[in-house]
């Protein structure tokens, strides 16, 4: 009788914890978004109206198409983001500004750089990825052509800080699968959290950069919760690998939808987003969110190396993730270490999903999982199991990401650095510091 209430317990707290997260949505996330007639529909168009550098709110945009029954019309919101839902992608669409609805002393710019051209009215076409950013420059702008070489140096810088920002969430990923075999589907949900969370504290008034620090806590104490309620039962009932994998894929599931139930799924901004940039050399230039994301990154990482290599907590993790029998025979507690593991892990992948907030830039309640995949491919890259290998295969990615946009389009670039991972794997299975193991 008491072994038979044992799963009905657990399933009782795992389903506390999914109600606390909820919970905790429910008093806290309202954030405030551009208003739109038709924003539930799958796909969308979005962008801003500004006017020399300044917002416009109560700007009138509408959408037509020949996919659409009837045109959608917005208002710009009070920092000039709109957004408008569309029903289909790979199609085409009008977007119309309504001139009248301008401030006075504000004109449209004459300048294909700004896609806005002669006229209120952009064709714009929504492609496979099935959203569409459009951008909406009045005023007097200067145009400006930008050579491949201060292109190339832009997309490095880019793809150097990307990477970095997924190695954070890469390693905790690699830290968790090596130390108890989970590829965990769950962990881009801890990479939203991170996000959501930092933009929560936001609103109820703490300053930036404690609203940060509370988000990755907040992150931390959610990676315990969930071990301590879900992944350390199933581990100590010998639950198979592939069931393991499975639950993730559907905790993944769980966890996104009940964010986007409770923000809604419009696109919010971190403090500091619309930062101005700052001039390095040419035409390249960086914000200062740019250069803190890399500085942050670099040095949280040097700590986890430090963690890793000199702290006893730290060693026993890496000996559990070469050999976790051999390591419990020594008298290493692993279930205390992996529950370590998952804090850790956790903590890392929320201080991702800030950067990453910043680098799309914009909060979505599935942000995480639009890097999933790269984390994965980061992970296998570098060699599985492999806090090192998962580095350096995330700077990889990072770099192909963004330099593969200097020869084919935007929209392709995620698959780009997936088929690289595809060749690399073929000539190196385990990885660039994986090891070769025999099976059999």
């Amino acid at each position: 009788m008491v072994n038979a209430s044992k799963p009905a317990a657990r399933l009782i707290k795992l389903s506390a914890v999914l109600f606390a997260v909820g919970l905790w949505f429910s008093l806290f996330a309202s954030p405030v978004a551009a208003e739109t007639t038709n924003g539930e529909l799958p796909f969308s168009i979005s962008g801003t109206v500004s006017d020399s550098g300044t917002p416009l709110g109560g700007v009138k945009l509408s959408v037509t198409g020949e996919t659409m029954t009837a045109p959608a019309s917005v208002l710009t919101s009070a920092d000039g983001t709109w957004l408008v839902g569309v029903p289909e992608k790979n199609a085409d669409y009008v977007i119309n500004l309504d001139v009248s609805s301008l401030p006075a002393g504000s004109s449209i710019v004459d300048d294909p750089d700004t896609v806005l051209v002669e006229s209120e009215k952009v064709n714009v076409r929504v492609g496979p990825g099935g959203r569409v950013a459009l951008n909406f420059f009045l005023g007097e702008v200067e145009r400006n052509t930008t050579s491949f070489f201060d292109q190339l140096v832009a997309r490095l810088i880019n793809g150097l800080n990307f990477g970095l920002m997924l190695a954070l969430a890469a390693i905790g990923l690699s830290l968790i699968y090596g130390t108890t075999g989970i590829s965990n589907f769950a962990h881009a949900e801890m990479v939203t959290f991170g996000a959501i969370s930092s933009l929560i504290l936001v609103g109820i008034g703490l300053p930036l950069w404690l609203a940060l620090i509370g988000a990755v806590v907040l992150s931390a104490l959610f990676g315990w919760g969930m071990d301590s309620v879900l992944w350390a039962p199933l581990r100590r009932r010998n639950t198979g690998l592939v069931q393991l994998m499975i639950v993730s894929i559907g905790l993944s599931l769980a966890v996104r939808y009940t964010y986007q139930l409770f923000i809604g799924g419009n696109t919010e901004q971190l403090p500091g987003a619309d930062t101005p940039k700052l001039q390095l050399f040419g035409s390249v230039s960086l914000s200062w969110i740019d250069v803190a994301s890399m500085i942050l990154s670099i040095s949280l990482i040097a700590v986890f190396a430090w963690w890793l290599l000199r702290t006893r907590i730290g060693k026993a993790t890496r000996a559990i993730s070469d050999n976790p029998s051999l390591a419990a025979a020594s008298g290493i507690n692993v279930d205390a270490v992996v529950r370590v593991v998952w804090i850790v892990g956790s903590a890392l992948a929320g201080f991702s999903g800030i950067l990453w907030a910043y680098f799309r830039p914009g909060i979505r309640w599935d942000m995480g999982g639009q890097i999933l995949l790269l984390m994965f491919a980061a992970v296998t890259l570098g060699g599985l199991g492999t806090a090192w290998g998962a580095l350096a295969g995330s700077i990889i990615v990072g770099l192909l990401v963004e330099t593969s946009t200097l020869f084919i389009p935007s929209d392709l670039k995620y698959v780009g650095a997936l088929v690289i991972l595809i060749v690399i794997l073929l000539f190196r299975p385990q990885g660039i510091l994986g090891r070769k193991e025999r099976i059999g």
